[in-house]
C-alpha cells in the first residue's frame, strides 16, 4: 500500500502511527506560480522553477530533486495493490488532489486500486485547518475510512486541473458552473481561487484586500496578520512563505500599499536568512488607504506580473473579477 500525503508533518505522524505501507509526501505548492496541464515537460518546468525561487526562495536544485524523486515513485505505482490519497478541503490540497487524479486518469491502473480520504472537519476541532492538526492516534482513527476512487472522481479531477492550468481566464470561471460534486470540497476551494484575481473594485485579490482591512482594524504585526488571514481565509490553505511574499509585494515601492516600520527581514534562502518580524509594525500608506477604499486601482497604479495556475496576470488586463456578482467584468 502507498499513502500519498500533503506534507511532512502528516507523513511523519502516519509513520509514527499504526499505518501500514509506504508514505510519499507530495511536495508542491500548486496555488503559487505557473502550472501546466502536463507538469513533466522540462521546458514547462523551468518557468515554475524560476518563479518559486524568486518569490518563495525554493532553490531550483531542491525543487528539481524533489520533483524527480516523487515522480519516479508515481511512475512505479503498479508495484502497489492499493494507493490512498490523504487530502483535506482547502485550495492547497484540492489542487494537489486534482493534479494526481488527472495524472492517474491517463494511466492504465491494472490491479492497483485508488482510494481517497478527504475531510473538512474533525470531531472536537472548531476550526479545522488540515490533517496536520491531528495527532498520530487521531490520524490512525481515519484508517480504512477512505472511499474507492472511480471514473467520476478521475474525470472530475482532470477537468479541474485542465481548467486551473488554462491560460484562458474564462475557463477558471466556467469550472465553477460545472458539476464537481464527485469531489465535494472542490467548488468552495475554486471559488476562493478566483477571488484571488484582481477585483473590479480596486484591482486587489482577496488576500491583499483582507490584509488591508485587517490593518485598518488594528492588526499591525506580520505574525498577527498571517494568523488572522489563516482564520478568515482558511480554505486557501496558504502557508507562511506565500504570505510573506504577498506582504513583501504590497510593501515594495513605488506605489506601496503598506509600510513596515522597524527592523525586519523577509526570508531569503539563498542567503540562508529567515523571517524576522518581532520588532516591527505594519501600517497603510496613503496609496493603501486609497486602494482599500476603492478610490484607486492597484493594477493600474503598480502594474502586475503574476501567475495563478496557467493564468498569467499582467498590467494590460482587460478584465476584473466582480466578487459580488461572481463574474468577470470586461473593460475596453
Amino acid at each position: 500500500m502507498l499513502h500519498i500525503v500533503n506534507g511532512d508533518i502528516v507523513g511523519d505522524k502516519l509513520r509514527a502511527g499504526n499505518i501500514r505501507g509506504d508514505i510519499l509526501v507530495w511536495r508542491e505548492v500548486y496555488p503559487v506560480g505557473p502550472v501546466f496541464v502536463e507538469m513533466d515537460e522540462p521546458h514547462q518546468r523551468s518557468p515554475r522553477v524560476e518563479y518559486l525561487e524568486r518569490t518563495l526562495g525554493i532553490s531550483a536544485d531542491d525543487y528539481v530533486t524533489h520533483y524527480k524523486s516523487q515522480e519516479q515513485i508515481l511512475q512505479n505505482f503498479h508495484k502497489y495493490n492499493e494507493i490512498v490519497l490523504w487530502f483535506e478541503h482547502d485550495l492547497f490540497d484540492q489542487l494537489m488532489l486534482s493534479y494526481l487524479l488527472h495524472w492517474f486518469s491517463k494511466q492504465t491502473l491494472g490491479h492497483t486500486k485508488l482510494n481517497l480520504l478527504c475531510i473538512g472537519d474533525y470531531p472536537g476541532i472548531d476550526l479545522f485547518r488540515g490533517l496536520g492538526q491531528l495527532s498520530a492516534k487521531q490520524l490512525e482513527t481515519l484508517t480504512g475510512t477512505w472511499q474507492r476512487i472511480g471514473q467520476k472522481e478521475l474525470e472530475t479531477g482532470s477537468r479541474i486541473w485542465e481548467a486551473y492550468t488554462s491560460p484562458d481566464v474564462e475557463r477558471h470561471v466556467e469550472i465553477l458552473h460545472q458539476d464537481t460534486s464527485a469531489l465535494p470540497f472542490a467548488h468552495a476551494a475554486l471559488e476562493l481561487h478566483v477571488s484571488r484575481l484582481p477585483s473590479a473594485k480596486n484591482g486587489l485579490g482577496i488576500v491583499e484586500q483582507t490584509t488591508l482591512e485587517l490593518i485598518r482594524h488594528g492588526v499591525n504585526t506580520p505574525h498577527e496578520l498571517f494568523k488572522e488571514i489563516g482564520n478568515r481565509l482558511s480554505v486557501l490553505g496558504m502557508g507562511d512563505l506565500e504570505f510573506w511574499y504577498r506582504l513583501r509585494s504590497m510593501s515594495e515601492r513605488p506605489n506601496a500599499l503598506l509600510e513596515i516600520r522597524g527592523p525586519h527581514t523577509f526570508p531569503d534562502y539563498r542567503k540562508k536568512t529567515t523571517a524576522s518580524f518581532e520588532k516591527c509594525e505594519v501600517a497603510l500608506t496613503e496609496a493603501g488607504v486609497a486602494v482599500a477604499a476603492g478610490v484607486k486601482d492597484w493594477v493600474e497604479m503598480k502594474g502586475m506580473n503574476e501567475w495563478y495556475g496557467g493564468l498569467r496576470l499582467h498590467s494590460d488586463l482587460t478584465w476584473r473579477w466582480d466578487s459580488e456578482r461572481k463574474q468577470l467584468v470586461y473593460t475596453e
